[in-house]
């Protein structure tokens, strides 16, 4: 049950953005909307999240997780409450419903990452990242039932999904109050100037490799956000899909994602160089698959294609989280993987966005600019994180360690 405490916490930072995307043609025709002012509601969401990220993190790490997720929790509730009413009847519903999402990003910053942070610290060894592939899982399966539930609501009203934020969010309240049971022998860490030169000379240490393990994670999130938001608007516009049977095929390829990144959590261990080794293949298929789609318009074959970058996605993330959240101690845990979910929330805002601004340049030309993206990313792990082994007498398996060029 703790498991699935810190799992729920997540699902609910993913049902925050991906839940809305089935309902976007309908506001826009509701509020007259461009798809830019559309894609905003994402925007402001994960930048305000990304901004309030390390600020929740120091406080994780000062007091405790479960102070600082609750409460986050309860913010969250409160701005779904306040965007639906003003989609319901405010004056200026647009205005109502940023404001409303700029709180829910305020609650998600003290979400997912302080559940990384949770998970690095009750649990240890192979477990840790087993437990980090069903947080990673979790997130997944948000985004998988994200389009079906936000579909199933809008058969009701388009803005019935802001409505839905506050009950979710009362099952991870209960869930995380009853289940999780922190340790009580953690030490606050000091000051925070002298907290913030600590940090800051391990990142001048470890700066390479964890910046370049960030950079991945964020990837993966800006580009999976950008074909979504790029595949609703086709399905419906193209392909004439809409409702619940759009947010089925958009789950097609985050169902692969969820399965890859449980099969990858539980197989990886605390083995760095397999992580390596699955990330440079995640981001090779990511290219591939992205490189491949200028080829593809008719829809079946399409979504086969983009399947393959979804399990790249799956072989990534999960070990972007094993060697993000075992890179630290506990006393620093939270603000180290915070800042991590501050770089996953900006891939979040800017997918869209870009995306759009590609497209209306050039379909073939954005695919290509992303697979080309996605190949430096590739790159840039294979030069810039590096593992050595060591045989250990005692383990047929060889041990490594993080080696820092």
């Amino acid at each position: 049950m703790a498991i699935a405490a810190i799992g729920s916490i997540p699902l609910i930072m993913t049902l925050g953005n991906s839940m809305l995307i089935p309902i976007f043609p309908q506001m826009q025709d509701a509020l007259n909307l461009s798809q830019m002012q559309v894609s905003l509601t994402i925007t402001v969401f994960s930048i305000a999240a990304a901004i309030l990220i390390p600020i929740v993190g120091y406080l994780s790490d000062r007091f405790s997780r479960k102070v600082v997720i609750v409460p986050s929790l309860i913010l969250f509730g409160i701005g779904g409450l306040l965007a639906g009413f003003g989609a319901l009847g405010f004056s200026h519903a647009y205005v109502w419903i940023l404001i409303g999402r700029i709180i829910q990003g305020i609650g998600a910053a003290g979400t997912a990452p302080i559940a990384m942070a949770l998970a690095g610290d009750l649990f240890r060894g192979a477990e840790q990242s087993r437990v980090l592939g069903i947080v990673e899982a979790s997130n997944g399966l948000g985004k998988v039932l994200a389009p079906i539930l936000g579909s199933l609501l809008a058969i009701f009203t388009w803005y019935a999904v802001f409505f839905a934020f506050p009950a979710i969010c009362l099952v991870s309240i209960l869930l995380t109050w009853i289940f999780i049971k922190e340790k009580n022998d953690r030490q606050a860490p000091p000051p925070f100037g002298k907290y913030a030169r600590r940090l800051l000379n391990g990142f001048k240490q470890e700066g390479r490799w964890l910046f370049t393990t960030y950079l991945a994670g964020g990837t993966c999130l800006f580009t999976l956000f950008g074909i979504l938001f790029f595949l609703s608007d086709v399905l419906e516009e193209k392909y004439s899909i809409e409702g619940v049977m759009k947010g089925l095929v958009l789950a097609i390829p985050l169902l692969v994602m969820v399965t890859f990144s449980y099969i990858t959590g539980s197989k990886i261990g605390k083995d760095l160089a397999k992580m390596k080794k699955l990330m440079v293949i995640g981001f090779i298929l990511m290219t591939i698959s992205y490189g491949f789609l200028v080829f593809f318009e008719k829809l079946i074959p399409f979504l086969l294609v983009l399947s393959i970058s979804s399990v790249g996605a799956g072989l990534v993330l999960p070990c972007v989280n094993s060697f993000i959240t075992g890179s630290v101690g506990r006393e620093r845990r939270g603000i180290v993987t915070s800042l991590y979910g501050s770089v996953r929330f900006l891939g979040v805002a800017s997918g869209p966005p870009v995306f759009t601004h590609l497209e209306d340049w050039s379909r073939n030309g954005m695919f290509l600019s992303i697979a080309t993206f996605t190949l430096l990313v590739g790159l840039l792990i294979l030069t810039l994180i590096r593992v050595k082994g060591k045989d250990d007498h005692k383990n047929k398996k060889a041990k490594v360690r993080y080696h820092y060029i």
